[in-house]
């Protein structure tokens, strides 16, 4: 896990050191132990490091082939690298380092861009081919791993965070009006290519990118899962079912336990991050970390689930870690979370993950996560009442817009509204194209390809990144979401959601942790604003900046001032916390 930047010029003239160094520098906390920038005539690499696999410096990065001619800088983890060196090798490639990222170059030179397929895990690698000079670009299936572009004088620089490339210097920092919709309908979901600036852009996933010398690109994706019922399996029964995902959970908690250091686990007490113990201890994972985080409770709202993830905990052994946010260390870490976003997110998560990580990463450097469950097996509420609709982007969007186009119109200034409902657009274009068999398949093909990455993937990364700390998402191997796609969909929202997957975790962990009200990680303090958050907030949008800015319409402001609780969202956000969140990245980027 690291973080990655570049500069590739079209215009005869060198890559700046300069630049990349800066750019490098920025990425620091994503690559805490090492260091390196590399510029060869147009094409400039840098990288961060963190030691993971092959903790020598045989697998430092930039990473040079000079008899193959090819350069990489590489952020993530194969999993399988190990299979895949063993398969090359006995092509008769030999290898000078014992991590991952030489079995990318390696594997890039023999198999090209079918070698894409053959990877199991979490990436985004740029590759420079020096004979020929195009410039490859790759991101991961779900975008786990980010990968933001920008072109700026004739030159395309890319990192793995927008602030990165903002501090490069150059970058158009304009909003973008389709971008700022998404935002404010799409719970602050911004899908690629766009971010809030016009002048950023970012690599969709599951993406093969392959830039000519002369600038010119073109796109391939390479994974798209149908979520589709198959001919062969007619007939399989809910047991068969339970046993392919029990063995497909077994296999994706396996792959991510390769490291040469030890990997914990974030357990939050529910079903997901308790099943990821529960199979590791099932495997025999001895001495296993595990940790929690709670806050204090407001407005009648519980702040945290011990009770369960203290269940878990003693039920097998985890040398377990509980982390109590009070309210006023809540209010101290906003600043850091804030600055730690990649893009503006909403979720009240990101304080939560960003204050575990810095407590987490004094212990270990990798964790298992539970992120991707709820989109992969059916968890959210919205699910159940696409069964059977005639109308699927109608009824998705009642269930998780937070505003229409016409209410929005109401809120934004009418120069930062966009001209057409882009959002409403979005989710038809994704919802109704092929390859889905039902409204329910519809929604978690969209939700596990679009919203998953960048909210909860998004968030998980940029969280743990910011101190060093790297997240391995099980629930979100290729070859598990490809099967839970074909699984009924009645079997998903049985139970009132993921029933099948609770039917496997019954087999592994306590039922007491199965059987009770779905958990999150609450904040309450930031869903019902009051006291000093108010008036942080107050402040932020009334300041000097936010008037220049003049996203938002002086009398919606003024309602959400006077009751903010009286304005929740549909998924049980504050109104309030997401304009001015919105506000609060934007003047910590210094925009």
């Amino acid at each position: 896990m690291c973080g990655i930047c570049g500069e590739v010029r079209f215009d005869g003239q060198p890559s700046s050191v300069s630049i990349v160094s800066r750019m490098a520098d920025v990425l620091s906390p994503r690559g805490p132990d090492g260091s390196g920038v590399i510029v060869r005539g147009n094409v400039g690499l840098g990288h961060r490091r963190l030691r993971i696999l092959d903790l020598s410096d045989k697998s430092q990065q930039p990473m040079l082939d000079p008899d193959l001619g090819l350069s990489i800088v590489f952020n993530g983890c194969i999993y399988n690298f190990r299979e895949l060196r063993q398969e090359l090798e006995d092509k008769g490639y030999r290898f000078f380092s014992d991590g991952d990222t030489e079995v990318i170059v390696k594997a890039w030179h023999a198999w090209g861009e079918e070698s894409i397929s053959r990877l199991h895990g979490m990436f985004a690698f740029v590759i420079h081919e020096r004979d020929s000079g195009r410039v490859i670009m790759v991101r991961d299936r779900f975008g786990i791993k980010p990968l933001y572009l920008a072109d700026v004088d004739g030159s395309l620089r890319f990192a793995s965070t927008l602030p990165a490339l903002g501090q490069s210097g150059g970058i158009d920092t304009t909003i973008d009006r389709a971008a700022l919709h998404h935002y404010m309908s799409f719970h602050a979901v911004v899908p690629p290519p766009r971010t809030i600036y016009e002048g950023v852009r970012k690599l969709p996933p599951a993406t093969i990118r392959v830039y000519e010398a002369d600038g010119t690109f073109r796109d391939r994706r390479y994974w798209d899962p149908a979520y589709q019922r198959l001919e062969a399996d007619q007939g399989t029964s809910l047991e068969e079912w339970q046993d392919r995902l029990l063995d497909a959970l077994r296999l994706a908690v396996k792959r991510r336990m390769i490291a040469d250091v030890p990997v914990g686990v974030l357990l939050s007490g529910g079903v997901d991050s308790s099943l990821i113990v529960g199979l590791l201890a099932e495997a025999g994972q001895t001495d296993l970390m595990s940790f929690s985080v709670g806050f204090e409770e407001a407005n009648g709202e519980k702040g945290d689930e011990f009770v369960y993830s203290d269940l878990i905990a003693k039920h097998f052994g985890t040398d377990h870690h509980k982390i109590f946010v009070p309210s006023d260390q809540l209010m101290s870490a906003l600043p850091g979370t804030i600055s730690a976003m990649s893009e503006p997110m909403v979720s009240y998560d990101n304080v939560g993950f960003y204050l575990l990580s810095k407590e987490v990463s004094k212990h270990i450097k990798v964790v298992q996560s539970g992120q991707g469950a709820d989109e992969v097996f059916g968890g959210y509420h919205w699910y159940p009442p696409l069964m059977g609709s005639n109308d699927v982007v109608g009824d998705y969007a009642r269930g998780f817009r937070d505003r229409s186009h016409e209410v929005l119109s109401k809120q934004l200034d009418p120069r930062w509204l966009a001209d057409e409902d882009v959002s409403l657009e979005l989710l038809k274009h994704h919802l109704t194209r092929a390859g889905a068999d039902t409204p329910v398949d519809q929604a978690l093909r969209l939700d596990s390809n679009v919203m998953l990455v960048d909210d909860p993937v998004k968030r998980v990364d940029n969280m743990t990144m910011a101190w060093g700390l790297e997240a391995r998402v099980p629930f979100l191997d290729h070859e598990l979401v490809e099967l839970a796609a074909r699984i009924p969909p009645e079997l998903k929202l049985k139970d009132g959601g993921k029933g099948i997957l609770k039917d496997v975790a019954r087999k592994v962990i306590p039922s007491e942790v199965i059987d009770r009200k779905k958990g999150y990680f609450p904040v309450p303090q930031l869903k019902y604003i009051a006291g000093p958050y108010l008036d942080m907030l107050r402040d932020t949008l009334t300041s000097q900046k936010a008037r220049e800015r003049g996203l938002f319409n002086h009398a919606y402001l003024d309602e959400l001032f006077a009751n903010p609780s009286d304005h929740i969202t549909p998924l049980r956000g504050s109104e309030l916390w997401q304009v001015g969140l919105l506000e609060m990245w934007l003047q910590t980027q210094e925009v």
